[in-house]
């Protein structure tokens, strides 16, 4: 049989384009080898990695804007502090007036006394006898008393509570602005009928009926402090009498308004006179 030329080539093309489908078939079916699926799978484990850090991991400006408090915060509740040497030194605000902060006078403080105090003492051999009424405040690592003359170094138990309070917190004042430790100097504690009438001689504050009698009342200078030096250390630096007087006023002031006791601002004496309340 006669197969004419169109008709070869029309066979010929379409056994090359069947041919052809089955190879393409085939490539897609068959299965990959062992190496080709590994590679893959690595490829595709490093991209889920990559992917899972840059949604994870901070931007190098939020480190940076973090805020400072928060580190604070955490050194803080870690139990640790910051350096001495960081702190912020309070300000020293004193008060506006002496008299109008303290103007508690003699007729107001007898009051307090007479209420909270023992009866008035005659002599230094009654104030003895009183020893279970009166404490002995002649030495104290919050205040100093000077050398007493006119008085005798006992307190009712809730004045010498007092006083050791006023120079405690007069310490974490100086502490909390930067000064120096100074202790306060009380020059006068408990009096007798007999220094009274002596001291009024030479006094005209004394009064006959003295709150010092009652053994409620101490006098703090404001123009003179002791100095808190370490023997071994180096000298303190030097403060003047203003400034610790600036600080003291504050301690007393809050003392005075928390109803501690009443307080006198004593221009002529240099003292603050007070009674515990």
């Amino acid at each position: 049989m006669k197969v004419s030329q169109k008709a070869y080539l029309h066979v010929f093309t379409f056994i090359v384009l069947a041919l052809g489908l089955l190879r393409l078939t085939t490539d897609i079916d068959q299965p990959k080898s062992p190496q080709d699926i590994a590679l893959a799978d690595s490829i595709s484990a490093e991209n889920d990695n990559l992917a899972i850090e840059d949604e994870v991991s901070p931007k190098d400006n939020d480190i940076e804007d973090a805020p400072e408090v928060e580190m604070v915060s955490s050194a803080n509740d870690a139990g640790t502090s910051l350096p001495p040497d960081t702190r912020i030194p309070h300000k020293i605000f004193s008060v506006p007036n002496y008299d109008k902060a303290f103007p508690d006078s003699q007729s107001v403080q007898i009051q307090a006394a007479m209420k909270y105090g023992v009866k008035p003492v005659k002599d230094d051999k009654d104030a003895e006898n009183r020893k279970n009424e009166l404490v002995y405040v002649g030495s104290s690592p919050w205040f100093h008393v000077d050398r007493l003359s006119s008085s005798s170094p006992y307190l009712v138990p809730r004045a010498a509570v007092l006083l050791q309070d006023i120079g405690r917190a007069f310490f974490d004042s100086l502490d909390a602005k930067g000064v120096p430790l100074h202790k306060i100097i009380t020059t006068s504690v408990l009096r007798t009928k007999k220094s009274v009438e002596k001291l009024r001689t030479r006094n005209g504050n004394a009064t006959e009926n003295s709150c010092h009698l009652y053994g409620t009342t101490v006098d703090i200078c404001y123009n003179r402090y002791k100095t808190v030096q370490d023997p071994k250390g180096p000298k303190r630096r030097e403060v003047t009498n203003d400034t610790l007087k600036w600080i003291l006023c504050e301690v007393l002031r809050d003392m005075r308004e928390q109803g501690r006791c009443y307080v006198k601002y004593e221009k002529k004496q240099g003292c603050f006179h007070l009674t515990t309340r």
